[in-house]
Formats: C-alpha cells, structure tokens, sequence
C-alpha cells in the first residue's frame, strides 16, 4: 500500500504554484529551504513522478506537478475541515456554543459551517454533538443544545425552526446489480416491495423514505444501518439496493461506483432545518451562526447534488 503523503510536502507544492518558487513556498509554510527541498524529493519519491523542475531561475511545476497540486489543494481543504470539526466534537473544553446535529448533516455540511464562524469567532469553544434527526429534536426540546440541524418531513411541535437547506434522497446500486441496467425507471411499487438498504428508524432519512412509502406494504429492511456512510459502504459492496442523501452519494456516482435508478412519481426531496426552543428568534452566538449560514445559502446552491429537486 502506498504511504500517505506528507500535508506539509502538499503545502508546499501548492505554494510553488502559487508564489512560482519553493523558496516563496517555504516561507509561506514556514520551514527552512534545504528541509522544503528534502521534503519536496521524499514527495517525488513517493509518488514515481517529477514533480518539480528546477533551474538557475527558480523552480516550477512539471505538468505531472501542476496535476499533483490541484488535488492537493482539496486534500489540503478535507485535512482543514477535519481539523474545525474535531476541535468541535471536542468534549475537552467549556463550550459556549452547543450545537447538535443529524448525521447527513454533519457529515456534509457541518464542518463548512463551522469553519466558516470559526474564521470570524475564533474565540469561541464549540461542542458538536452528533446523533439521528429525532434525537436531535429531543436534545433541543429539553435544552440540551444551543441550535440542532435536522433532516425529514416534519418538527415536534413546540420547536422553533427554519430552512437551511435542501435535499433529496435516491436510490442507488451498485454497477453490476440488475437496476443499473434499467432503461426504464422503477415503479414505486417496485421499490417498496424490494428489501433495502436502510437509515435506522429516528433518521431523517428513514422518516422520509417511510411516509414517501406509507401506502405500501413493504418487506423487511434487508439491512438497517446507523449512519449514512455504513449505507453507502453496503451499497458500494454491492448488498442491495439502498436509499441515501444526495451529499452523501454524489461523489460516488460521479466516478460511476454507485449508479442512480429513477423511481417514477416518486418524491423524496426533503427540508433540512435548524431547530431551537422558543422564542422565535434565536438570540447569541446560536442565532449569530444560523445568520451566517442562511446568508451563504443565499449567495449559492449546497453543492454535491447529484438530481435536480
């Protein structure tokens, strides 16, 4: 198996391309040129490739470096959104902000969010506590958290809310199973008679697919998972198939490992929402992110979209 690269070897790839030259590149990282040089030449070794052409005028990037450097920038994007959202689920700490939220949610959405307030409040301590829609409405209705996010068709009375974002749910499958070769889209009693790959009950995911399904008699799950990546997973090795969020599925459908089966007159787009106790206006640090989030939403659609809704 391949050893994983170095961050700071990616970082200063990117520099390169960015300041034209590893000494710019090492100052922008920060560490001395003779190490970047070393670190730079372990990168090349590793991956089988030059990466780098140096010269009397500097160094650039070869072609095969310039393509290295663009997929470095989004590993180098994950790792930072790895990091806010670790120093969220941190229970080390007093936090100020209390935030719980679904799983599809967290997953995807999350840690954009959050690193987005933490660029402007990075003062503040935040917990994220992570668990299904239902839970999350129960942990906000009892004061448990400072805002919680959600997914399904519906909010307990006596919650606050309001739209974030949206989504919908499809159906994928594996390439080799007999649905990915369909020409024409399942009927929706088709679906419902067939065991699926499934959310656990609680999810939002779940909820939706139910009430989508409530007039049919329906067979046992073939599998009942708790969280959407175990869904995938199971998808991915070909289990059967399974109904998840388009954030969760777009990836996976765009490089062809998982493949979308159209369900005739069957809608399951879904709101997701932030919800709090009364009042009606969310106040403090809580209402400060839920602001920030409403207002990037205005300014462009949530990418990974795999459908239109």
């Amino acid at each position: 198996m391949t050893e994983w690269p170095d961050l700071a070897a990616l970082e200063l790839l990117v520099g390169i391309d960015d300041h034209g030259g590893l000494g710019a590149a090492a100052r922008t990282v920060g560490i001395a040129q003779p190490n970047a040089t070393r670190s730079v030449r372990r990168l090349e070794k590793q991956l089988g490739a030059v990466l780098v052409k140096r010269g009397r005028s500097g160094s650039v990037l070869t072609p095969e470096g310039t393509v290295v450097a663009h997929w470095a920038r989004e590993v180098l994007t994950g790792a930072h959104r790895l990091l806010d959202a670790a120093a969220a689920l941190s229970a080390e700490h007093h936090p100020e902000l209390v935030v719980a939220s679904s799983m599809t949610v967290a997953e995807h959405l999350i840690p954009r969010w959050l690193g987005a307030f933490r660029a402007v409040h990075d003062d503040v301590q935040i917990q994220l506590q992570v668990h299904n829609s239902m839970q999350v409405c129960d942990i906000a209705a009892a004061g448990g958290c400072d805002v919680g996010f959600v997914e399904g068709p519906s909010v307990p009375t006596g919650l606050q809310s309001v739209e974030v974002a949206r989504d919908e749910l499809v159906v994928v499958v594996a390439p080799g199973h007999p649905w990915a070769r369909r020409r024409r889209p399942l009927t929706v009693a088709e679906l419902a008679a067939t065991p699926l790959v499934v959310r656990e009950e609680g999810s939002g995911t779940r909820r939706t697919l139910d009430l989508a399904l409530q007039e049919y008699t329906r067979p046992a799950p073939l599998l009942e998972l708790g969280s959407g990546a175990a869904v995938r997973t199971s998808a991915l090795g070909g289990v059967g198939p399974a109904v998840l969020s388009n954030l969760a599925v777009a990836d996976h459908v765009e490089t062809g490992q998982l493949r979308v089966v159209a369900v005739e007159e069957l809608d399951l787009s879904r709101v997701l929402r932030a919800v709090w106790r009364p009042p009606r206006v969310l106040e403090g640090l809580a209402g400060e992110l839920l602001r920030m989030i409403v207002r990037s939403r205005q300014a462009g659609p949530v990418r990974g979209r795999t459908t239109g809704t």
